[in-house]
């Protein structure tokens, strides 16, 4: 009897030896004999799974990103049952940032791929998917603190919320560009979400969130891809202020998340 074959194994087995071209190399000069050969199989097999190099490069953008948004989803749900605003803002901007090196492996690809979706209408699509619906996600979080008294109701807006998702970036480009170590640029978010809500205490010039449910230090078997919104997968909160993941991110979280 033929031996049975995992077809979407054996493509997401592809989809992670172009991530670690893509980490060292990036993707402009990456062909498809390149992936083969990193995968270790021949040119036609690969081409039995992805025909062109657009269509292996947006699977595996697609697959990066849903992997992005359960590790962050896994950060909020280690919160206690009932998690603050202020608590899945932090978890969310904290998945964001390369705190360990399987995050940072994530954000160096996604750095490659961004620089490639500039001129390609496919991945641009791609990466901008999520943006509108992570903004929302936030804007919500910061309009469910104001309810509670804990923000002032202008710092409740989109705006804010863009604000946001753009300083994780620039911190996470920071950090991978070496301006940053991962606990400056984790000194620097709190610092931002205690301007926003209001810092608890300051010492030695370090400001200390109150309240945060998510340890400075990276959690166990952590990544982060690029961005959150550069996929689907976007977390939203349901009933009574707690935070589920959409039907877009749900994945199984397992050895192959090594991006």
């Amino acid at each position: 009897m033929p031996k049975k074959v995992d077809h979407e194994a054996r493509r997401q087995e592809i989809s992670e030896a172009l991530w670690r071209i893509a980490s060292t190399r990036g993707l402009d000069a990456v062909s498809l004999r390149d992936v083969a050969a990193e995968a270790g199989i021949s040119l036609g097999r690969l081409q039995h799974y992805f025909r062109t190099k657009d269509e292996m490069l947006l699977f595996a953008l697609q697959r990066i990103n849903r992997l992005a948004a359960d590790r962050i989803r896994a950060r909020i749900e280690s919160l206690t049952d009932e998690p603050t605003p202020r608590e899945v803002l932090r978890a969310c901007l904290s998945g964001m940032l390369p705190l360990d090196d399987k995050s940072r492996v994530g954000l160096l690809v996604g750095a490659a791929y961004f620089a490639r979706a500039v001129h390609d209408e496919a991945l641009r699509a791609e990466a901008e998917n999520g943006i509108p619906q992570l903004r929302a996600f936030f804007a919500g979080q910061l309009r469910l603190a104001a309810d509670r008294g804990e923000l002032p109701p202008e710092r409740a807006t989109e705006d804010e919320a863009m604000l946001l998702i753009s300083m994780a970036d620039g911190l996470a480009t920071y950090v991978l560009l070496g301006v940053h170590d991962p606990e400056t640029a984790l000194r620097l978010l709190d610092l931002h979400l205690a301007n926003l809500f209001g810092a608890e205490r300051v010492a030695d010039g370090v400001t200390t969130p109150s309240g945060c449910g998510v340890d400075a230090a990276p959690a166990p078997g952590g990544g982060g891809v690029p961005r959150s919104p550069g996929g689907g997968g976007v977390l939203r909160a349901s009933g009574g202020g707690k935070v589920s993941p959409s039907s877009a991110g749900d994945r199984p979280v397992s050895a192959d998340e090594r991006a």
